[in-house]
């Protein structure tokens, strides 16, 4: 029970303190659940997000559920999903309640444009990490900049772009195989 517990209040934190959603996330999980207490690899964690990207519901919940089912079965699924819902109701039942008054104060709208800036730089942060540690050849870089020419230009859902990169890298990976066999 401590441990289911533990996970708790450690999705808890990093719902509390993540804006800006699922890959805002990404930062914290990384050094909480990677760093600091090596439930996973950052291999492992991105293939997490992969998976939760591709899985119907809230890419951070999706993770947390993952990552609360690998460490202590279905209750640690629970416990980390509970962990991570908590804090945002908490936050929206309240902002919820009071953001009507105060929606038109300029100094509200600057602090949400700076976290929206904030946000971003996050994610550009993390994109940056993420491409350094995985595009380590020609096939990579290729598969990263068709990844983000389909999402960004051709309008194509993380899903879709997730299958073809899969689909397309196991048939490069096939090509290979056939050509060392040669």
């Amino acid at each position: 029970m401590r441990e289911l517990a533990k996970l708790f209040c450690l999705f808890f934190k990093i719902g509390l303190f993540t804006f800006g959603g699922g890959y805002a996330m990404l930062p914290l999980l990384k050094a909480e659940v990677v760093a600091k207490r090596r439930f996973l690899s950052e291999e492992e964690l991105l293939d997490l997000y992969s998976i939760g990207q591709c899985t119907p519901g809230i890419i951070s919940i999706n993770v947390a559920t993952f990552i609360g089912y690998q460490q202590k079965g279905v209750l640690g699924a629970i416990a980390a999903t509970a962990g991570i819902v908590m804090p945002s109701l908490i936050i929206i039942t309240l902002v919820a309640s009071i953001l009507q008054k105060f929606m038109d104060n300029r100094y509200v709208a600057y602090a949400f444009a700076g976290i929206r800036i904030c946000v971003a730089a996050l994610i550009a942060d993390i994109i940056y990490d993420l491409a350094k540690k995985n595009i380590k050849d020609y096939m990579a870089a290729a598969v990263f900049i068709g990844a983000l020419v389909l999402l960004v230009g051709g309008g194509l859902s993380a899903v879709m772009v997730v299958f073809i990169a899969g689909a397309w890298s196991l048939g490069w990976g096939e090509i290979k195989r056939r050509i060392k066999k040669k």
